[in-house]
């Protein structure tokens, strides 16, 4: 089956043609496998991975001809009454064969079929318990294996409902109370798609302290928080668990309504309250009417006490419950933190629907925001929030009474919010007490400490072994040579600390041209008549430009990027630009601009042809694209690596004006130092859009604010517009207990 799926997909990814073709290999191997199951399942495979109908097609009359012939033969071995055994035995070699093996299902002791018996050496009891560990650990394997290849090529089935309460599952009694929710894992083992991502590792994380988790791009922390959201590590089920990964999708919801339904305990507790009490009145008027009847059967009314009793308990457990999860306050608490995070009172009656994704994932956000989970795992939420929102959430997540697991790469934002940092590296996690600042500089002090002791004691040893390799044949000094070679054996071996390797980004030489560069004058836009989106705006962009602009999202910074490089044009007013400029553009969907199929190498060749492989190499080398990770399937890199190819394909265009929208989203620390070097370094100008604070204090040198259609320089440095920011932001009058 593998050479005929093989052969008619071979345009599809090999990732699904290899779990079908398995797939369909042990099925036709497994006389329980139905065959419509396999069939249907693989078809459906096949089509979501872009495979053509009639390939589907031929493949499914190949797999059901392969069933019928299965069948087939068992019916001719039942017939001949024979029995097909599960592994092939060889009787000529049982005498190496052990009875306890187990191998072949019920334990048959082959030499006493031979008529004789010669006694095993073997201690049995060491034996069975040495194949229970091996039996055990290839079992292990094998489901890790089939799990790790389903989820990468199939989607997620459940709905949010379902999912939240098969992972978080409720307890109605006080039982939970006074137990920890602090939360200790050892030996934590992670592998994706073939990766290891930990091995023995450790999580330990303690209730009110608030994790930033910190690593190289393709290190695996979002393969992480995905583990602990599933419970693929061992977390005790009393903690809930609540993961922010995705935009949720859209319907006919009102924005206030969708936060309130993500509790979905809160709801299906409310409605149950709902049923209950109108049972219990249901069952009064029942009372009251079998009260007047004289002639009624008695049994009736106990029947119908003991259930009103019963349901008395259930609504009292049900109140409880409800008042522990502060139900009547929820719909305020809702609505302060959708208006925090940019939703004006307006906006939280509109449908989920009528959001763009940006919008959807702060919605998101603000659904988890209000479930107040044990553990709540955040990945980069400050890469769709602006300066404003990125405020209120950093100061809403300082007063959160849980733990907080965040991934971000945003320097102020850990700042502000870490109390603890985990830093991921070569397959395990180590702890450091305090924010980002004090990781960095305790990390770099550890580092430095561990470098000095490994080259004292390389020193130390080449001093022994110059004096043993010097007198180990004298024999005068044979005594010393040999009291030294004991010394050199009882050194502690140090392994060389590991350091990773700098990123450095590159952008090319800017040939120089005359002003004036690229200017907008008195532009006036709008995509619905009527609904304008910029007005009156005036920039002028120069050769040594270094522009920050700021602003709420919607409020046109994006907008205005793309009537300067002309992707757009202005309803009134004028954008002019120099003959000779060249404008490089870093989209902030920038994914969408790649083709994922294809190689770094091969993407680049395609695009801007005219170099040699090894150019290629060299140019994404100095974006940090080096090795193997130049060869692999972009699908298959990180946010962040994604982001230095299209850093790469910048540099490739020879531009005098670098305009960069959120460049910084998916970076890693070492990416963001390397990208806010290469912008200093570069002679040409700069203009971009972000929200990262450390970023613009280091790279620009003037702020321009977008709001209320306008476009004007701010007044200050980007730390005042924050403090601007904070003081506009509304109270926080329902901030977590």
């Amino acid at each position: 089956m593998e050479q005929v799926i093989q052969k008619s997909c071979s345009d599809i990814d090999s990732h699904v043609l290899n779990y079908c073709s398995g797939y369909a290999n042990d099925a036709l191997k497994d006389v329980d496998e139905v065959s419509e199951h396999v069939i249907t399942l693989i078809r459906d495979l096949l089509l979501d991975a872009g495979a053509k109908q009639d390939a589907v097609q031929a493949i499914q009359t190949e797999l059901l001809k392969r069933f019928e012939e299965r069948e087939h033969n068992l019916d001719k071995l039942q017939t001949n009454k024979l029995v097909r055994l599960k592994e092939t035995i060889l009787m000529d070699k049982q005498s190496e064969i052990s009875s306890t093996m187990g191998l072949v299902g019920e334990k048959v002791d082959l030499d006493s079929v031979k008529g004789r018996k010669v006694e095993s050496r073997v201690d049995k009891r060491k034996l069975e318990k040495a194949e229970r560990k091996i039996r055990a650990k290839w079992e292990k394997r094998t489901i890790k294996a089939e799990y790790e290849s389903s989820r990468l090529i199939q989607p997620e089935q459940k709905s949010y409902e379902e999912f939240y309460m098969a992972v978080n599952p409720l307890d109605m009694s006080s039982s939970n109370q006074g137990k920890t929710k602090d939360i200790k894992v050892d030996g934590i083992d992670l592998a994706f798609a073939g990766l290891r991502i930990l091995t023995g590792a450790s999580l330990t994380l303690a209730q009110g302290r608030r994790y930033g988790l910190t690593g190289r791009n393709g290190i695996g922390k979002s393969t992480l928080l995905r583990a602990l959201s599933r419970r693929e590590v061992a977390i005790p089920t009393h903690i809930t668990i609540l993961h922010v990964e995705q935009e949720m999708a859209g319907d006919d919801t009102p924005a206030l309504q969708s936060v309130l339904d993500a509790d979905v305990w809160r709801k299906y507790l409310l409605k149950d309250q709902e049923s209950i009490t109108g049972r219990l009145s249901v069952i009064e008027r029942e009372l009251e009417e079998l009260g007047r009847d004289q002639e009624a059967d008695q049994a009736i009314p106990r029947r119908l006490e003991r259930e009103r009793d019963d349901l008395d308990i259930h609504l009292m457990d049900i109140q409880n419950k409800l008042a522990e999860m502060d139900a009547d306050g929820a719909e305020a608490r809702a609505a302060t933190i959708l208006a925090g995070l940019g939703f004006t009172p307006e906006m939280q009656s509109y449908a989920t629907k009528t959001f763009s994704g940006g919008w959807r994932m702060r919605l998101s956000l603000a659904r988890a925001l209000f479930c107040q989970p044990d553990l709540l795992l955040l990945d980069e939420p400050s890469n769709m929030l602006d300066v404003p929102s990125i405020a209120f959430l950093s100061e809403y997540l300082q007063s959160y009474k849980n733990i907080v697991l965040v991934v971000s790469h945003d320097r102020s934002f850990l700042n502000e919010v870490a109390t603890d940092i985990i830093h991921q590296h070569s397959e395990r996690l180590d702890y450091y007490r305090g924010n980002f600042s004090q990781f960095y500089a305790t990390r770099e002090e550890r580092c430095k400490n561990q470098m000095r002791e490994y080259e004292k004691q390389m020193e130390y040893r080449k001093h022994l072994q110059s004096f043993i390799d010097k007198f180990r044949y004298n024999a005068a000094k044979s005594s010393e040579a040999q009291s030294r070679i004991k010394k050199l054996e009882k050194l502690p071996v140090l392994e060389k600390p590991q350091t990773d390797a700098d990123v450095e980004f590159e952008f090319p030489l800017v040939e120089k041209i005359s002003p004036p560069i690229l200017q907008m004058t008195d532009v006036f836009f709008e995509y619905v008549p009527g609904r304008p989106v910029l007005k009156n705006v005036d920039i002028d962009v120069q050769m040594d430009s270094r522009i920050g602009v700021v602003g709420p999202n919607g409020s046109g910074k994006s907008t205005m990027l793309k009537l300067l490089i002309e992707q757009i044009h202005p309803t009134s007013g004028l954008v002019s630009r120099h003959p000779r400029l060249r404008v490089a553009y870093f989209a902030q969907h920038h994914v969408d601009t790649l083709e994922l199929n294809l190689n770094a190498l091969s993407f680049l060749a395609k695009n801007y042809p005219g170099k040699g492989e090894e150019e290629y190499r060299r140019h994404l080398g100095a974006f940090g694209i080096t090795g193997p990770l130049a060869l692999r399937k972009m699908v298959t890199l990180s946010g962040g690596q994604k982001s230095r190819v299209a850093f790469a394909c910048l540099g490739l265009q020879n531009p005098h004006i670098l305009i960069l929208d959120e460049p910084t989203n998916h970076l890693d620390m070492e990416s963001m130092d390397a990208l806010t070097r290469a912008v200093e370094r570069f002679q040409g100008g700069v203009i971009l859009v972000s929200h990262d604070v450390d970023f613009l204090d280091k790279t620009c040198k003037s702020i321009w604010q977008c709001d209320n259609y306008m476009v004007s320089k701010f007044d200050g440095t980007i730390a005042q517009y924050k403090k601007y920011c904070l003081s506009q932001q509304p109270t926080m009058t329902a901030k977590v207990q």
